[in-house]
């Protein structure tokens, strides 16, 4: 059984899907949406909600510690930048999943995983 056992391992070993996330939250953080599968975006918005919340934090040791996930020194910086203006009120869902459909070769349901838009105070609803 697998009681408290967090993450997906999606048949791959650790240090492949370590190296697969680092590549996909540097993409998802650099572009600002990624089209993936929805098990990897599932799994993938827990990567991109703790570099969010590092960069709102926006000390040094979380700088640090971004930077040991983020592989571009580029995209860290952005994200340390534009973090507390974009994200400063919300706390915690950074990111956003719309499903397309299934993929056409081997019927995987593929989805666009991407970065919310700010809140919008002044704006009534």
């Amino acid at each position: 059984m697998r009681h408290k056992v967090s993450g997906v391992k999606l048949g791959r070993t650790s240090s492949h899907r370590n190296a697969m996330f680092r590549n996909m939250v540097t993409s998802l953080l650099k572009h600002g949406q990624i089209k993936t599968t929805v098990v990897k975006a599932k799994e993938l918005r827990k990567w991109a909600d703790k570099m969010v919340t590092l960069a709102k934090r926006g000390d040094l040791h979380a700088r640090r510690q971004a930077l040991a996930v983020i592989r571009e020194k580029e995209v860290a910086h952005k994200v340390f930048e534009e973090a507390d203006e974009r994200f400063g009120s919300r706390n915690g869902g950074y990111t956003r999943i719309v499903r397309l459909g299934n993929r056409k070769s081997d019927g995987a349901p593929m989805c666009v995983i991407s970065m919310c838009e700010p809140l919008d105070e002044n704006k009534a609803e």
